[in-house]
């Protein structure tokens, strides 16, 4: 099941967007402005998002902008009523992967959606990192986008999840120190400060055991040092 962020300020036109993407099995989150659109984005790990360009408070081509920026591929799709050429290209230009005119038929829209998840799963992995998990899997993560693999299923990694696993991973077998993670976790306008870092990482490597529970990989507690990755046989 595919996790899709919706934003659009036409509450008739959202509630239809995600009433007809949720009846086709995806999970369907919605945003109303770019700001909140925003927000989102950084606290939840999203498979796709369907972008109207006139957004109130943040416009839509500023948050495709920054969020080819923050987020390098993930698949993007505008909806919109502007469609002339110009809008077009401007927004393929800003790093829109399709773009789709208003007024449009849903069926087209949910063609659009689930060819643009498919190319979006085909596991190119430049300069991933990998671990053996077990049974015959790998554990993969892209080093540069929030994608991780166990097997041949897609982890559901949030922005953080997949900076503390990517960095485990790439030291596996060291001891990664709190204060290692807060250095990659000191870009992230979400992530907790250091006086509260500690509990919060505890939060977080729980999160991720149970989500390799199915893989031989182990996170292990260091005392008073911090987490080391370990594969077992």
């Amino acid at each position: 099941m595919s996790h899709l962020l919706i934003v659009e300020d036409d509450a008739l036109l959202r509630d239809a967007l995600k009433d007809q993407l949720a009846h086709a099995g995806h999970s369907v989150t919605v945003a109303a402005d770019g700001l909140q659109a925003q927000q989102l984005m950084e606290l939840q790990r999203f498979d796709g998002v369907l972008l109207d360009l006139g957004l109130p408070v943040l416009d839509g081509l500023s948050l495709l902008k920054w969020a080819r920026q923050r987020f390098g591929a993930l698949p993007i799709m505008i909806l919109t009523a502007r469609d002339d050429i110009d809008d077009r290209v401007s927004g393929l230009n800003a790093g829109a992967d399709d773009y789709l005119a208003k007024p449009f038929d849903m069926k087209e829209l949910q063609a659009r959606v689930a060819a643009l998840l498919r190319r979006s799963r085909l596991p190119a992995f430049v300069g991933s990192l990998e671990v053996t998990a077990g049974h015959g899997r790998l554990l993969r993560l892209d080093s540069q986008l929030p994608l991780a693999w166990l097997g041949d299923e897609a982890l559901d990694l949030t922005q953080r999840e997949w900076a503390l696993l990517s960095l485990l991973v790439a030291r596996k077998g060291q001891v990664i120190s709190r204060e290692d993670v807060m250095a990659v976790w000191q870009h992230d306008s979400e992530a907790p400060s250091t006086a509260g870092g500690s509990n919060a990482l505890e939060v977080y490597i729980h999160r991720l055991r149970r989500k390799l529970a199915s893989s031989t990989i182990q996170i292990r507690n260091v005392r008073g040092l911090g987490y080391t990755l370990q594969v077992t046989e």
